[in-house]
């Protein structure tokens, strides 16, 4: 098979992952008689210091034109002036529009290699973590209205979550789809308690819940989804969640899968390597964790 893909490093780290994942593609391509066609092209800091916008149209034709795109990383310290619309991080949200890419599939896997890294107790993560975070990628707060007002307290700024039926549904079929070919069971998160989108959002999921009758349906407030993630993570198998709440829970799985805080550890070993600073370890996992104990000292 041959296979035309689109490459955009990016920033930071960026171009470094997008290299060592084309060495892997190479690979795969040798092994099992695939071609890759890449096509690299411009987003986010890189392309404003080049052309002087985050997201240039080629940028755009070229991935729509390609079977993949890979993305390295947009964004960093240089570019955090420059005002919100013209941020490099707005080159990933067009992208995510342009490509109609409104679901975000995030799985945290507790890889037993990477279990010492696990920042919680080994006997809640005893026989390894499986969990899928489907997260709606194209709608919320992050594309909402946003601006700036007046009022007597002072200049005001802000960004509205919205949801349309249609949104919510779409990335329900996904996430029922999904928890359909694991263990069927599904974890609705939202902030029903407060937000009128969180209603709507919970409204519209319950009723697609009814064409996935083998599907065990339950529902989440973000805050206490947060805190079962660290307690009892195991309790998840498939979560489906709005925009920013999907941003915060996938980066948590992440963390308490290992993935992050080997990244940490490493980027801490590396720099304490080549100073006198003293060696920074990760927390005994057989005690409680350290935010937990300073919580619990307050």
């Amino acid at each position: 098979m041959n296979y035309k893909i689109a490459l955009v490093p990016g920033d930071g780290i960026g171009p470094d992952v997008v290299t060592e994942t084309v060495r892997v593609l190479n690979k795969i391509g040798d092994k099992y008689g695939h071609q890759f066609q890449y096509t690299t092209v411009l987003a986010g800091g890189a392309a404003i210091d080049a052309v002087g916008e985050c997201l240039p149209r080629n940028t755009v034709d070229v991935c729509k034109d390609s079977d993949a795109v890979l993305l390295g990383a947009v964004g960093g310290w240089k570019w955090d002036t420059l005002p919100g619309d013209q941020r490099p991080e707005r080159a990933l949200l067009g992208l995510r529009k342009e490509l109609g890419l409104f679901a975000n599939l995030r799985p945290a896997l507790l890889f037993e290699e990477l279990a010492e890294a696990c920042p919680l107790k080994p006997e809640i993560i005893e026989g390894g973590l499986d969990i899928v975070v489907v997260r709606e990628l194209t709608g919320g707060i992050y594309f909402g209205e946003k601006g700036f007002k007046d009022t007597e307290l002072g200049k005001a700024a802000y960004d509205v979550e919205m949801y349309a039926e249609e949104e919510v549904r779409r990335i329900a079929i996904v996430a029922f789809d999904m928890a359909m070919k694991r263990n069927k069971k599904l974890t609705s998160v939202d902030k029903a308690n407060v937000l009128e989108s969180s209603r709507l959002w919970r409204s519209v999921v319950t009723e697609v819940g009814k064409d996935y009758p083998e599907v065990e349906l339950s529902h989440m407030y973000i805050d206490n989804a947060a805190m079962q993630m660290v307690r009892n993570p195991k309790q998840f198998d498939v979560i489906v969640t709005s925009n920013i709440f999907g941003d915060i829970l996938s980066d948590e799985a992440s963390q308490i899968t290992g993935c992050l805080q080997r990244v940490l550890q490493r980027g801490i070993s590396e720099c304490t390597s080549r100073s006198t600073a003293p060696r920074r370890t990760l927390p005994d996992r057989t005690r409680r964790t350290p935010w937990l104990r300073s919580c619990r000292r307050r």
